[in-house]
Formats: structure tokens, C-alpha cells, sequence
């Protein structure tokens, strides 16, 4: 029996066991960290790309080019984008110089106001906060402009986001190199790599030759999503499928409508196959004629095709889906929309409230970002131009804090609006200044001009309207959110 067993054994010696597959589990406390049947497919996408890797140049122009598109053809897309440009530009932003010297303040103002306009500042902004929305990003290269009609020549050459790239292969090997940007050991931009010609323009006379500018001379404006990130993406990325779906069931409506409305049949018969109905060719078609009667084949009857599509549910499926395309761009619907007939006072002052205060970030990050630099650059320009500028202003010592005002935005209802702003006056909680400022004014201005007039009325001996007070009637009521009501 052992003799037995020990053949067993060497018998068993050469064979290999196969191992047994091991099976790994994910210990989780979180429902949403659990991969299931139901979800496998819904998270298939996810992935754990970093903020330069998400955001390839081929994902990016992928995202650019359908962008444009819906804004190009889709009315909806073009409105919200106009809308948000000028909500959030206006007609330009206005300097306000704050150091003592009020008369060399003045100066600075009107003279960059005058540079303001020939250069167009407003239009430049509207274009590149346009060009934020569709393409993720906009940039602007400081240049020189002899043909300006300003004595600072300094100008603002608008880059489409294709233009700033990598076209030179041996440069993608710089660890610091992120699509066309040269950063340094410690994330500051250091150049920007620009082709002479867009890559989807007509003239290829420069070809991939490319101009390489210091980024102390270069404007990128977009949005920083993650840490890291180097490029911006659309602002209508989230909303690109939304409005796809909305334009295709908005043609799918239509041609059901279209159906129903047209005298639109098919031919059937009761008669069994080979039965006693008249032969007729598949698929024929017959052509009607308005206020006739006409006779079918033998054995053949006419039905008109009735529409099934849910037209009844068209509206509120539109409104729910402008509503989820607005919300990415912190937008209420009846501003995305252009339509405020389910709105009352008390709501439409609630929505406003978080896009006027998405307005005012974006200004604000205008202001730190892109137009302290413009002013900057416009100060080194100017200093230079002899007899432009006070003597007190071209020194080194020269106090050059400012602020930045941009346009109010107009109350729905102004008499409510004056009320409440007489009653925080009244008693002391707001200032002359902030009030101002919301209307996108400059007090001291303001009451300078006040001044004027009443001095001026005077003289004329025409006696000026006293104010009256506020009835109490009207008063208005501000509550916590900042609603005015009556």
C-alpha cells in the first residue's frame, strides 16, 4: 500500500495546479463609490485624467468647433451668449483714479477714457467675453498701432484660441510646455507660441510658422476649473447636448404638426391576401387635390395618418430644458429665454440675484486679471509722451490706485427701488457711494454735477424741487434675501 501511494505521489509531482483566480472588492461606505450593473455603464467615462490631460488640444477643439456651431444656428444659443457679453461688459468699464490729487485724477481719467475709445476697449471685451463662453478662452496680444487715433498707441490684437498651439514638434518634448503656453519651474506663463495664420483660414502663405511672444505681452482670459489647469473649455460644454436635444424635438414637433395639418392618408384594404380587392402597385403615391372628391380602387379604403407625438407637452419640455442650459452659466430662465410671463416681482428679483452676483465675479476677475494689466501698460506708454500726462503723475512716486466701475443694472420696479434706497440712507446703513456704485456712477462726480445744477437754477432763479419724503405706504420692505416688496 505504500509502494501505491508513493507512485500516487510522483505521479502528481509534475502536474501543475492551475491557481485559483482571486477576486478583488471594493469595502466602500459610500453608495456612489460602488460600481453595480445599474451604474456600470452610466460611470464608463469617468475616468482620473489630470486637468491638462482632460482637456487635450484634440478634446478642446472637438468642444470649440460644436460650440460655435449651436451658437451659429441655434437662436437660443446665439441670445445667451449676446446676452451674457453685454450684461457682464456693457458699454466698457470706466476708471476711477483714487490718489489726493483730484485734479490729476481727473486727467488720467479723461485721457484713458479717450485711448478707451479709439482702441475700442469695449468692443474687444464684448468679443473676448463672447469668445469665453464658446471657446473656452480668449487671448489678446499687446501691440502698437501708429494709425491709432490716440497719442498712446498702444493696441489690442484679438488670438482665437486655435492659434495658440505647439506646431513645432520638438518642443512638445519641454515638460513645462502645455498646447503652445512655456511655463516655468514654479507655473508662471513664461511665452506664448501664436502662428501667423489661423489654422482654418484661407491664406496658407505662412503655413505652421508660428511668432513667440512673452507672456508680459499676451491677455488669457478663462476660467479655472481645476487646479492645474493650463486652457479653458467652453462655457456651454455641460449644455452642448441639451441643445442638440432641444433642436431635434423641436423639428421632430414640427413634423408631426406638419402631418396632422396636411390631408395625409394610406390605402388599406379588409380583403383577405388574393382576396377580391383591385391590384394596385406598392407603395404608390396619389396626388389630392383641395375641396375634390375622389373614388379608391375596388376593395380599398383611405386613412389619414394622425399624429402621436406629444405636442401638448412641448412647452413645458422646452422651458424645463432651457432652464438646465441657463443653469451652467448661472443664468435664470426668463433672462435665457427672453421671456418673464411666469415671473412676478418677488421671483424675478430672486433669480437675478445669483446672476447679478455671477455678473459682478466676472467683473471683478476682469478687473484683477485683464484690466489692471491693460491700465499698466497703457500707464508705461503714456508717461512717455510728453505733456500728456501731470508732471506729479510721471514721477516714480506717483500714486496710481484706482477702481473700476462698470454699468448698473436698472431696477424692475425704480419707485419701489427709490423708496428703499431713501429708507437705507435714512437710517445709515448704506453710503452715497455704494449707491452710486451699484448704478455703475461715480459719486463725487455725481454730486459735483448736482452742484452745478442747482447753482446754476439758482442764478436762472428757477427754484429747485425738494425732494419729497417717502410715504410710508410705499416703503418698501427688504427682507433677508434682499427682496423688495411691498
Amino acid at each position: 500500500m505504500l509502494a501505491a501511494l508513493r507512485k500516487i505521489l510522483r505521479l502528481d509531482a509534475g502536474k501543475r495546479i492551475a491557481p485559483r483566480p482571486r477576486r478583488y472588492f471594493v469595502r466602500a461606505r459610500y453608495d456612489a463609490a460602488l460600481t453595480t450593473e445599474n451604474n456600470r455603464r452610466h460611470w464608463a467615462n469617468a475616468d482620473g485624467l489630470s486637468a491638462n490631460a482632460a482637456n487635450s488640444p484634440e478634446v478642446r477643439r472637438i468642444l470649440r468647433n460644436r460650440a460655435r456651431y449651436e451658437v451659429a444656428n441655434n437662436s437660443y444659443a446665439r441670445g445667451i451668449v449676446l446676452t451674457l457679453a453685454n450684461d457682464c461688459i456693457g458699454t466698457g468699464p470706466r476708471l476711477q483714479m483714487l490718489s489726493p490729487d483730484r485734479t490729476s485724477n481727473g486727467i488720467v481719467e479723461k485721457e484713458f477714457a479717450r485711448w478707451a475709445v479709439a482702441v475700442g476697449l469695449a468692443d474687444r471685451l464684448r468679443t473676448m467675453r463672447m469668445a469665453k463662453a464658446e471657446d473656452g478662452e480668449a487671448f489678446a496680444v499687446f501691440t502698437s498701432n501708429p494709425m491709432l487715433e490716440s497719442p498712446v498707441k498702444l493696441d489690442l490684437k484679438l488670438i482665437e484660441a486655435d492659434q495658440v498651439c505647439t506646431p513645432d514638434f520638438r518642443l512638445v518634448s519641454q515638460t513645462n510646455m502645455v498646447d503652445g503656453i512655456a511655463f516655468d519651474d514654479f507655473g508662471n506663463a513664461v511665452a506664448y507660441h501664436v502662428l501667423k495664420a489661423h489654422p482654418g483660414g484661407t491664406n496658407l502663405r505662412f503655413g505652421f510658422s508660428y511668432d513667440t511672444i512673452p507672456a508680459r505681452s499676451v491677455l488669457h482670459y478663462f476660467r479655472t476649473d481645476r487646479p492645474g489647469q493650463s486652457r479653458g473649455i467652453p462655457e456651454l460644454t455641460p449644455a452642448l447636448p441639451l441643445f442638440a436635444m432641444l433642436r431635434d424635438y423641436t423639428l421632430a414637433t414640427l413634423d408631426a404638426a406638419k402631418a396632422a395639418a396636411y390631408f395625409a392618408g394610406i390605402l388599406y384594404t379588409d380583403a383577405p391576401p388574393n382576396g377580391e380587392a383591385d391590384s394596385i402597385e406598392p407603395m404608390d403615391t396619389i396626388e389630392l387635390e383641395r375641396n375634390m372628391l375622389m373614388t379608391m380602387p375596388g376593395g380599398w379604403k383611405m386613412g389619414q395618418i394622425h399624429a402621436e407625438q406629444p405636442a401638448s407637452t412641448y412647452a413645458e419640455f422646452k422651458r424645463e430644458v432651457l432652464n438646465e442650459i441657463a443653469r451652467c452659466l448661472n443664468m435664470p430662465f426668463n433672462v435665457a429665454a427672453g421671456n418673464s410671463s411666469g415671473y412676478n416681482y418677488a421671483s424675478g428679483r430672486l433669480d437675478h440675484q445669483v446672476y447679478f452676483k455671477a455678473i459682478r465675479v466676472e467683473q471683478s476677475f476682469l478687473g484683477a486679471h485683464i484690466l489692471d494689466r491693460l491700465f499698466a501698460a497703457w500707464v508705461r506708454e503714456a508717461v512717455l509722451v510728453e505733456g500728456l500726462l501731470p508732471q506729479s503723475m510721471r514721477m516714480l512716486s506717483a500714486d496710481w490706485s484706482h477702481q473700476w466701475f462698470w454699468d448698473g443694472h436698472e431696477h424692475v420696479d425704480p419707485l419701489k427701488e427709490a423708496n428703499a434706497q431713501a429708507t437705507r440712507l435714512s437710517n445709515h446703513t448704506t453710503t452715497l457711494a455704494e449707491e452710486y456704485a451699484k448704478r455703475g456712477r461715480d459719486w463725487e462726480m455725481e454730486l459735483r454735477q448736482r452742484a452745478k445744477e442747482a447753482a446754476l437754477m439758482n442764478e436762472l432763479g428757477l427754484v429747485p424741487a425738494e425732494t419729497p419724503a417717502p410715504n410710508p405706504d410705499q416703503v418698501a420692505v427688504i427682507d433677508e434675501a434682499g427682496v423688495t416688496d411691498e
